[in-house]
């Protein structure tokens, strides 16, 4: 197996009569397999419980299938598109002498028909006709997506947990604000310190106390709030303890070079490393198409349109470089980049500002992506003083 990797295409040549090729349509309970086995004519087609030993069990008795045939397996591919499962699978696979692959689910182009036949067994076709001329060297059959380790996915828990948290808090305070909003109170603010001991005091717009059941429900919603902010707490400072701890391990060394950039976070700076820069990129264009920063243009004969945004890619690190450009603007408007999307946005109309603040963002991300890879960086970008 190559140890090169391109996600569009196959880098290791096909020897077809040397190849199990299948793939899994997976489901929470069951698995269906399908394969072209060199030797068989038919193309087995397997329902099984999701269980990864039946799984290479059954490769194995195909494999011994083919050489009962008078083939000489040398290769055994299999795929599967990303879904909830992940990436398990794939790496058990390979340590058991499997190459595996995901499919990148958005990249296998379907029929277009108003309702067309969709069942398991249609899918398997679909993914190894992909498959297969992904397997060819042909480009635009599908996309694979690289495979992380499992130290790389577990530098992502973090970020992602506190994502969820403060998604959750914000749910909190909104639901409190909407309970009192009923009762004519709206300067009351659920974030502030000894926030229970205000509660007691909040009158209605008639001047009458909160009644007992409102009260208590307030409780609880406070009760979970403070549990949620502590928990948020928690990885903030297991975070910088990891980073003051091993300062110059591998992508901790990124993320404090980051967020030495004014107007950028301990919390971006994590991030966006551990989403992106910890990877190897071929270049700037497949580092934005991963964030979706990239335009999806529509021609057909003489028309000519931008549709915005492709929002391919991962949707947490889009939206937070969008976030993290309106900041840069603030902090850094004698930077070359601060300046060009003013010089870009000079008539004042808004609709300009929101179409070239995502200009400056995919510009924003590779900026940074240099300075972490190679510690260029871009001019007039203001650093904070080494700690």
């Amino acid at each position: 197996m190559s140890q090169l990797f391109d996600a569009s295409r196959s880098l290791t040549s096909l020897e077809q009569d040397s190849t199990i090729i299948a793939v899994i349509e997976m489901s929470q309970a069951k698995w269906l397999v399908a394969a072209v086995v060199p030797g068989v004519e038919r193309q087995p087609l397997k329902r099984l419980d999701a269980d990864e030993a039946a799984l290479l069990k059954l490769l194995h008795r195909w494999r011994n299938e083919a050489s009962q045939a008078g083939r000489q397996i040398k290769r055994i591919v299999v795929a599967y598109e990303a879904g909830r499962d992940g990436f398990w699978l794939a790496r058990w696979l390979r340590v058991h002498g499997v190459e595996a692959y995901v499919i990148h689910s958005a990249s296998i182009a379907v029929s277009r028909e108003h309702r067309r036949a969709k069942t398991d067994r249609l899918d398997t076709e679909l993914l190894l006709r992909a498959f297969l001329g992904w397997l060819r060297g042909e480009k635009r059959h599908c996309s694979m997506v690289a495979i992380p380790t499992v130290e790389e996915e577990d530098a992502r828990r973090p970020n992602r947990e506190r994502g969820n948290l403060v998604t959750e808090q914000t749910r909190i305070v909104n639901q409190i604000k909407a309970i009192l909003t009923r009762f004519g109170i709206r300067t009351f603010r659920p974030t502030l310190r000894k926030v229970e001991e205000k509660l007691e005091g909040l009158r209605t717009a008639e001047g009458a106390p909160l009644l007992e059941n409102t009260r208590a429900e307030l409780r609880r919603h406070l009760a979970r709030l403070s549990v949620v902010r502590e928990q948020i707490r928690a990885i903030e400072h297991s975070r910088l303890g990891k980073l003051a701890t091993t300062p110059e391990k591998g992508p901790h060394a990124m993320v404090r070079l980051i967020a030495r950039v004014l107007g950028v976070g301990v919390e971006t700076a994590d991030m966006l490393v551990n989403e992106v820069f910890s990877r190897r990129w071929r270049d700037r264009k497949a580092v934005a198409r991963y964030a979706g920063l990239t335009g999806s243009p529509d021609e057909s004969g003489k028309r000519r349109r931008e549709r915005g945004l492709a929002r391919a890619g991962n949707a947490r690190v889009r939206c937070g470089m969008i976030q993290l450009a309106w900041r840069f603007l603030r902090f850094q408007k004698d930077s070359a980049l601060a300046q060009w999307f003013q010089a870009r946005t000079a008539d004042g109309r808004g609709g300009t500002r929101k179409t070239m603040i995502v200009a400056l963002a995919r510009k924003l991300f590779i900026a940074l992506w240099r300075l972490a890879t190679t510690g260029e960086a871009s001019d007039g970008i203001v650093l904070r003083p080494a700690s």
